[in-house]
């Protein structure tokens, strides 16, 4: 079943198998740019929209530091859970207040495939543990269809992907992994190995530098490359690797 809107903001949702959807490759564009924010927050930006992934005020501030997009989604509820006097809009299951820079966006927190504003977004539900979210709760893991090229942002994704899982994301060009969390480097590395993506983006989530330095020193050294920081990132169906490229973004994000 699918369901429209006249709003500017279209959302079709559709709880079927998300892994069914169809791709269309025919057209070459300016490609997609990825940013880093610090944390698990990341902005692709394409041709016609811009998507803007887990900023949370922690990150980006109450106000978003003039980051802005048309679609905003998250992949948790904060762990700084905002009281019930905080002021500001908040994500559709209430756990999160959207930086007001983010005001007009789209808001997406859960599983299901949606369109919005021409972009196909697929949500698919992860645990932030390896116990079914029993110690640190869920997740959904999002698939962004931008401009020909798929990313999948995995959130703070605590396990390997099931088949099921694996068949629901469909395949994919862009992985963004969190390195430092509740997965080892190996079991990161072998989540990355899972997608199969051409490009991976390491999004360091340690509670401190020193702890990242190491996990991003063992992550780079099981995916075969070295963690240097760049600005950005811009892509293109066209120059995809042949093999797995790892990619550490500078953070633009709040100081």
């Amino acid at each position: 079943m699918r369901l429209s809107s006249d709003r500017p903001a279209t959302e079709r949702a559709n709880t079927g198998t998300p892994g069914n959807r169809q791709t269309d490759r025919t057209c070459e564009n300016e490609g997609v740019e990825v940013t880093w924010y610090g944390g698990t927050c990341v902005r692709l930006r394409g041709r016609d929209a811009v998507v803007v992934v887990d900023a949370y005020p922690a990150i980006v501030g109450p106000t978003g530091r003039g980051i802005s997009g048309d679609i905003v989604t998250y992949s948790h509820p904060d762990d700084a859970a905002p009281s019930a006097k905080a002021k500001g809009r908040r994500s559709r299951d209430g756990g999160t207040v959207v930086p007001s820079s983010l005001d007009n966006a789209f808001v997406l927190d859960g599983p299901g495939e949606y369109e919005v504003r021409g972009v196909l977004l697929t949500g698919v539900r992860t645990y932030r543990d390896d116990e079914k979210g029993a110690k640190r709760g869920k997740g959904t893991a999002f698939v962004v269809e931008l401009d020909g090229l798929h990313t999948i942002h995995l959130g703070d994704v605590g396990h390997l992907l099931t088949q099921e899982e694996l068949g629901d994301i469909g395949s994919v060009d862009i992985a963004c992994v969190p390195v430092g969390g509740a997965l080892t480097a190996t079991k990161a590395a072998e989540l990355v190995a899972q997608l199969d993506a051409k490009i991976v983006v390491a999004m360091p989530v340690c509670e401190n530098e020193a702890d990242c330095g190491e996990a991003l020193a063992k992550f780079f050294h099981e995916m075969g490359g070295e963690p240097t920081p760049q600005q950005k990132l811009s892509v293109t169906i066209s120059m995809l690797p042949e093999e797995a490229t790892t990619v550490l973004l500078e953070s633009r994000g709040k100081a």
